[in-house]
């Protein structure tokens, strides 16, 4: 089978009231849906090089808005689909089966809310995966912004990392580890870095908008 690769990111669309909520108090609504459109904007930036390089295959799974909305705001160049119903991991399982079935060998999945992702970083990722090796990129907060997984473990291992997870706590990094470690699966973890759901955040965005 020829290796294909997918890169699908996670996001929401810009509508004000709905996007960033924790951080309307401090930006707005119509703010914080502006940092969700320049936030989205900035990864896409970053993976598009990959697009070519590496005849990446990128998809926008959004949550809000629909496939003319979406296609209005990003363009025509990107496969869109809803992510659909269910918490994170639903949905994240519901991703990468979805582009296995397309033929996939390496699929990652990111969110949107991290402004120091890089294009090198993303090759990175894809770079470890061909090595039938799982990738888990660490948030500060305790979870990850980046997970990555070879085709042999989507069918077999998969439901062992989304199911029955406390989402939005700090132990998802280390119980995805201890999941991995109990299958005998080896990964491997990127560098940390912050995403950007509070006020007390936004600094990271600004120190990325200013280099």
């Amino acid at each position: 089978m020829p290796h294909r690769e997918c890169l699908i990111l996670f996001t929401r669309y810009p509508e004000p009231g709905t996007t960033k909520t924790r951080l309307v108090p401090h930006l707005g609504p119509a703010g914080a849906a502006d940092l969700q459109r320049q936030m989205t904007a900035h990864i896409l930036a970053q993976a598009l090089p990959l697009k070519d390089s590496r005849n990446l295959n990128v998809e926008v799974r959004y949550d809000g808005g629909d496939d003319g909305l979406m296609r209005a705001w990003l363009g025509d160049a990107l496969r869109y689909q809803p992510q659909g119903t269910g918490d994170i991991g639903r949905r994240m399982a519901r991703a990468f089966r979805d582009a296995l079935d397309r033929g996939h060998t390496s699929i990652v999945v990111i969110g949107a809310d991290i402004p120091e992702m890089t294009t090198a970083l993303l090759n990175r990722a894809f770079e470890t995966i061909q090595n039938n090796t799982i990738v888990l990129g660490p948030a500060a907060d305790g979870g990850y912004y980046l997970i990555g997984l070879p085709s042999r473990v989507i069918d077999r291992k998969m439901p062992d990392l989304f199911s029955d997870m406390a989402w939005g706590t700090a132990t998802v990094l280390a119980e995805t580890c201890r999941r991995l470690q109990r299958k005998g699966l080896d990964y491997t973890l990127l560098e940390t870095l912050n995403d950007v759901d509070r006020p007390a955040d936004l600094p990271v965005w600004e120190r990325c908008q200013s280099k």
